[in-house]
């Protein structure tokens, strides 16, 4: 459920959802029994619609989890396209691995093992498509390192900017003081970016898109 939206409009919105591709309802349904930290449907259909206008041949994505959304982009990717995606937890690389084979994608999917900060600057090619979604404390730091590898026209797509709501809020629990420190720190220095066309979107758990000027 997400935490921006409010439940009346959710259910609303939930209606008209028409996704029936077994493997993506499989993701969801492990990542709501597991907990395990994926794009809100809204968000990755978002990110969907946004990669078939922008055709990119190559996207970066940083944070796998369980490939949830390497796989949804991968999907849309016209034949040339791939996407090459950044995890450090060897579990969630066990757990990616194995779904990007049922989705039969494999050609399309690179995983690359190891911590964004320390893959990031070894990069050499640049990217049509930046997906980010990797550790809040971190956002900065790759996202300066994005700006780098983005493409001029390229765009970059950000999750979880409003943070539960706790972005905009005033009392903020204990638990979420200073990851809500850290993304409204980020959200001003985004904003603020003269290289990019930004906006943020109340979808999900908050999204940021930005063209690289």
């Amino acid at each position: 459920m997400s935490e921006i939206l409010k439940t009346s409009q959710e259910q609303y919105l939930n209606k008209f959802r028409t996704e029936n591709d077994p493997l993506i309802l499989e993701m969801e349904a492990y990542s709501k029994e597991h907990n395990v930290p994926i794009l809100s449907w809204q968000s990755a259909e978002l990110l969907e619609q946004l990669i078939r206008l922008n055709n990119p041949k190559r996207v970066l994505e940083i944070g796998t989890a369980i490939a949830y959304s390497s796989i949804r982009i991968a999907k849309n990717l016209k034949k040339k396209g791939v996407i090459h995606t950044i995890e450090k937890s060897e579990d969630n690389i066990e757990l990616a691995k194995g779904y990007i084979q049922k989705s039969g994608l494999e050609e399309k999917i690179n995983i690359l093992a190891g911590d964004a900060l320390n893959i990031m600057p070894q990069l050499k090619k640049k990217y049509d498509f930046i997906f980010l979604d990797a550790d809040k404390e971190d956002y900065k730091r790759l996202f300066d390192y994005s700006l780098v590898l983005l493409k001029k026209n390229g765009v970059i797509f950000i999750d979880n900017l409003l943070w539960h709501g706790y972005a905009a809020a005033k009392k903020i629990p204990a638990q979420y003081k200073t990851s809500t420190k850290q993304i409204r720190e980020f959200n001003a220095i985004f904003s603020n970016q003269k290289s990019l066309k930004t906006t943020i979107l109340p979808i999900g758990d908050g999204i940021g898109i930005g063209i690289k000027i």
